[in-house]
């Protein structure tokens, strides 16, 4: 597992890396926020990445967040102190675990195991939401593409159903890009949309 730290403070780095290798990872890189280094961090491609910010400005703290938002891993953020509103903007900014007053090497590895599993639940919640919007998105398509069917061929809600599935199939195409084509082809021929 190749871990990031990003820590503009070797003692701080330090202690997380030392956690981190007594803990058995041995793939750990410790990055400066300084520079373009968003790019670097998303060519080195971690699994996981720690940020220690010890006492974070907001300008800092709006900088670690976009790393959050850009990497999609999960994220480990350490600071020295806090209040509610830098709370909720980690969390918005999809941050796995935001430790207050926690930089001690014993419980680097227990935090990154958390964050690592919020991370991994929260990415299959939002797989499992995309999906639902997507069968949301396809069930409304057919439903107006056999309202079209059922209008112009005067069929019945079966039989266009089954219509549209045996178009599908032999165009091995998903009924729901049937049903848009056609929505798109009653359209361009002067159909009410």
């Amino acid at each position: 597992m190749r871990i990031v730290i990003v820590d503009d403070s070797g003692l701080r780095a330090s202690v997380l890396e030392e956690g981190l290798r007594e803990a058995g990872y041995d793939d750990i890189h410790v990055v400066l926020p300084q520079g373009a280094f968003v790019a670097k961090l998303e060519r080195m491609a971690p699994d996981v990445v720690l940020m220690d910010l010890g006492s974070p400005s907001r300008d800092t703290l709006e900088e670690m967040l976009a790393v959050s938002r850009a990497l999609a891993r999960p994220i480990a953020m350490f600071v020295d102190q806090s209040d509610d509103a830098m709370i909720g903007a980690a969390i918005d900014a999809g941050v796995s675990a935001y430790v207050v007053d926690g930089l001690r090497k014993d419980r680097v590895k227990p935090i990154l195991d958390l964050a690592i599993r919020r991370f991994n639940a929260f990415a299959r919640m939002q797989s499992e939401l995309d999906e639902a919007r997507t069968a949301l998105a396809d069930r409304k398509t057919i439903d107006k593409a056999k309202a079209i069917l059922m209008q112009t061929r005067s069929l019945s809600e079966p039989d266009t159903y089954a219509l549209l599935r045996s178009t599908a199939m032999r165009q091995n195409k998903r009924i729901a890009e049937v049903a848009d084509a056609l929505i798109t082809a009653h359209s361009l021929l002067g159909g009410q949309p």
